[in-house]
């Protein structure tokens, strides 16, 4: 290959700072089905839905409550915004992220989870590069929609906050979808993946009316405590998602300890009840305050034990060899030999 058609080539590439498991899926998700057939049928519902808004009398309809994370701004009633945010929302809130049912399911099921965690990636790298991944080919499926709100604001009607509202909230409900299928995507068996996907969902929009129903009825508007407890919302599903994702390839779990993934399970359980309690304790007016919390405890919850540094590593134990004695340097390796961690001083380790 010639140095102008190399150059060429790597012009076109996808930048290495996006990390190794977020290039490899996105090279492998922009060639798959679940994306390019969403993305062609999506602007071809845009187009049938923007030319029914043309003969519609009047799309939006003025409400208080018009701000992120609302679903009910996407669904047929008093705050509906028109058919093509029906549209939008139906195809990138919901059947794009399910695209992610498949994701951790080709590393689980050939064992290539095992050779990847042999590299520098951790289980934390592996996951986040999925969920980057997907959660990027919706957000670009939905700014190819862009010329589409366009066209709607210069035809007038239409409430400018109202409309970068649901775009913010097309941006985090899709995010939180797409953590929860990759988390229900680490089971083998389609019947496990379906219920832990219906647990997450129903837990997630749970959490999420119970603190925006309990703000808005507090406040009776969508203003900026409205907006801090929907944000909790989608940090802490977030959290729960990949954490679900990232417990379920982990390599060793020790007889002493509860499984991680059952303790992730148990917090989308328990995480809807948290989140009503604490609207109660605050007097409806900050219960994502709970529901951080509770996303901390997602993020912590599966720690791997680890040595403290002062505990020194064992010596190898190799055939003719002298332990050292109590403050003692070991003897050196055999010519040939390779040391092992344990071989390694401190300052290597540390390292």
């Amino acid at each position: 290959m010639s140095e102008s058609a190399e150059s060429l080539f790597k012009s076109r590439d996808l930048p290495e700072k996006l990390g190794p498991m977020t290039v490899k899926e996105l090279r492998q998700g922009l060639r798959r089905g679940m994306f390019i057939y969403p993305f062609i049928g999506i602007h071809l519902l845009a187009v049938v839905a923007m030319a029914a808004e043309f003969k519609m009398p009047e799309v939006e309809k003025f409400t208080e409550f018009a701000g992120v994370l609302n679903l009910m701004l996407f669904l047929p009633g008093e705050m509906f915004s028109g058919v093509f945010w029906a549209v939008t929302g139906a195809v990138c809130l919901f059947f794009m992220p399910l695209g992610g049912l498949a994701l951790m399911g080709q590393e689980l099921e050939e064992g290539n989870h095992e050779l990847l965690l042999m590299t520098p990636l951790s289980r934390w790298k592996v996951v986040r590069g999925k969920f980057l991944a997907l959660w990027g080919l919706c957000l670009l499926t939905f700014s190819s929609l862009l010329p589409y709100l366009i066209a709607r604001y210069l035809i007038g009607g239409l409430d400018v906050w109202r409309n970068i509202a649901m775009a913010l909230t097309v941006v985090l409900f899709s995010g939180m979808m797409a953590a929860g299928a990759i988390g229900s995507s680490s089971f083998t068996r389609i019947p496990a993946r379906i219920g832990i996907l219906i647990l997450f969902m129903g837990s997630m929009l749970f959490s999420l009316g119970t603190v925006a129903m309990s703000v808005g009825a507090a406040t009776k508007h969508a203003g900026v405590i409205f907006h801090l407890n929907t944000l909790s919302v989608a940090f802490c599903y977030i959290v729960f998602g990949l954490a679900l994702a990232r417990s379920r390839i982990r390599l060793v779990v020790h007889h002493y300890e509860v499984k991680p993934s059952w303790m992730i399970i148990g917090l989308l359980f328990f995480t809807p009840f948290v989140a009503l309690m604490a609207s109660f304790m605050t007097l409806f007016h900050a219960g994502g305050v709970g529901l951080i919390g509770m996303g901390l405890v997602g993020w912590f919850a599966d720690r791997s034990p680890r040595a403290p540094k002062w505990v020194q590593a064992p010596v190898a134990n190799i055939p003719g060899m002298v332990p050292p004695g109590p403050g003692e340097s070991p003897p050196p390796l055999p010519p040939g030999s390779v040391p092992g961690p344990e071989a390694k001083t401190d300052e290597e380790r540390e390292k």
